[in-house]
């Protein structure tokens, strides 16, 4: 196998971390509504909680793809 098509298959497979992350930001902000119309008075407080949980999860969805450009262009 040929360098540079290593290089392809390892970018590819990095990008697999960017859709967990897009499927666990889904799940983040999905919970809270379900949890906010359950009980609207206790949405506010846990607020602050959901961007956190947006903040951590997007940071790994854009390590994978700063490893998948690493991979394509200075590896």
């Amino acid at each position: 196998m040929e360098a540079e098509a290593a290089k392809f298959i390892g970018a590819g497979i990095a990008c697999f971390g960017m859709a967990g992350a897009a499927i666990g930001v889904a799940n983040i902000f999905g919970s809270f509504l379900t949890g906010a119309l359950r009980n609207p008075s206790a949405a506010p407080s846990q607020f602050s909680n959901l961007i956190f949980g947006f903040a951590v999860t997007e940071a790994l969805g854009i390590f994978s793809f700063l490893v998948a450009l690493i991979l394509l262009f200075v590896a």
